[in-house]
């Protein structure tokens, strides 16, 4: 015998620590009786079968989860810890999870199910296909009468109404629904109407969406072409549908909001890049028209009228030096005859004043012939240079017929064929514009063909 001696309340928590030490997480299946539903939001019931009976607790927590409603009489299959409750020292069980027996058979049948779709690489992340970013169509399999179809039709409207919708109705409970949902799959790629499917349906027990956790029906999802997002039942519901799809949403409402973006916000960035697209448009623009500006001035600065222009100026002044050293030749002569005459009018030699006027005009007329001839010389030069100019000016070329081509990206002037590229840019000018032209092809004069070529 031991010497300890227990009180009551720590033998029941003993008791209790050494059931949940063994125990740990159970399942037991059994029939629901003596059903209690306090205020408290609390499940208090008994468990029994032919032989023995367990009293059990479910707490508000884990009660707000169920997928169905308790009853007594109901077969169920209890997931819980094995306890004690020490006040009474009544041995129990804190139920965590409560399916109906049905269901328990079921959710066996799931996980061998996705046990092995899962080792045959089906759920793998590599394999999934990208969801198209703006589906031209949209593909909806579900049933034609369920209130999924209403909701996603709402959000499609509501998200981006341009896009058309293919419905393809199926029965998404019952005996035929997996046939129906495998050749509505095989349909719709077969048609190639859509892009992107929605594979939907609304809440139920686990036996009302068991179509999807069909082998056949994820066989058909894997053999699409067209990404398929499954939107099937609430968010706690997990079907094999759901781990084969290229995308799983928790609703079929979150699907169709998975299956196209919001148009105002797609309208709104191509706004956006539509300014920007025009802002850069117009800086290269400004820019250009600058580069434009700076090459007809300096095309100016080169032209052969500006050349005659300075030369003119030039000339006009030399004209104009001329013409006041003549006129200062010309009064200089002037007070020389005048003062010689008033010396010879002093001396009163008229014969040699006589010869010396007759010498003095004939200078004058000798001067003056060769003052007309250089002026002259002077002309017959400038006209003589304005030829030249006029001759060798590019302008002359283009208005002859020719024109002047550059390379688009270097400016550089093309003389020969062979700085030229098939598909490259070129500009030609002519005397009254310019034309910007792509070289399709390159025929070389095998007369001038180097001997590399």
């Amino acid at each position: 015998m031991s010497e300890t001696v227990y009180s009551v309340s720590q033998l029941n928590r003993e008791a209790k620590r050494l059931l949940a030490n063994h125990f740990l997480t159970v399942q037991v299946s059994g029939e629901i009786s003596n059903l209690s539903l306090p205020s408290s939001g609390h499940i208090y019931f008994t468990l029994k079968d032919a032989q023995a009976q367990i009293r059990c607790a479910m707490f508000k927590g884990q009660q707000q989860r169920l997928r169905f409603k308790p009853a007594n009489g109901a077969e169920v299959i209890a997931t819980a810890q094995v306890s004690l409750y020490e006040p009474r020292g009544d041995y129990q069980l804190v139920v965590e999870h409560l399916e109906a027996a049905g269901d328990g058979a079921l959710r066996l049948a799931f996980e061998r199910l996705k046990q092995q779709l899962s080792a045959q690489g089906w759920f793998d992340l590599q394999r999934k296909r990208p969801i198209p970013l703006i589906p031209r169509r949209i593909a909806v399999i579900t049933s034609a009468s369920g209130a999924a179809i209403h909701d996603i039709l709402t959000v499609l409207k509501r998200r981006f109404p341009a896009i058309p919708v293919v419905i393809y109705p199926v029965a998404v409970q019952g005996d035929t629904a997996q046939f129906e949902i495998a050749r509505a799959l095989a349909t719709a790629n077969q048609q190639a109407l859509a892009d992107v499917i929605i594979l939907a349906r609304g809440g139920g027990s686990l036996e009302d969406l068991w179509a999807f956790n069909e082998e056949l029906v994820a066989r058909a999802i894997i053999a699409s072409e067209i990404p398929v997002i499954a939107g099937i039942g609430h968010e706690v519901d997990v079907t094999i549908a759901d781990f084969v799809a290229d995308l799983r949403a928790a609703t079929p409402s979150a699907a169709a909001e998975h299956a196209v973006p919001q148009q105002s916000e797609w309208l709104a960035g191509f706004a956006y890049r539509e300014r920007q697209l025009q802002q850069l448009m117009q800086r290269q623009l400004s820019q250009r028209q600058q580069q434009l500006n700076w090459q007809l001035k300096a095309l100016l600065q080169q032209h052969p009228g500006q050349q005659l222009q300075r030369n003119q100026q030039r000339l006009d002044e030399l004209e104009q030096r001329m013409s006041q050293a003549i006129q200062y030749q010309l009064r200089h002569h002037h007070q020389r005859w005048t003062l010689t005459d008033y010396r010879f009018r002093q001396s009163q030699p008229t014969q040699a004043i006589q010869q010396h006027r007759q010498q003095l005009h004939y200078w004058q007329q000798v001067l003056i012939k060769n003052i007309h001839n250089t002026i002259e010389r002077f002309k017959q030069r400038q006209a003589a240079i304005a030829q030249t100019l006029q001759a060798v000016s590019p302008l002359a070329t283009l208005e002859r017929g020719y024109s002047i081509s550059q390379r688009q990206d270097d400016q550089q002037i093309i003389k020969s064929s062979r700085q030229l590229q098939p598909n490259q840019l070129f500009i030609s000018r002519f005397a009254d514009g310019q034309v910007l032209s792509q070289v399709k092809e390159i025929i070389h004069d095998k007369k001038t063909a180097t001997p590399e070529s």
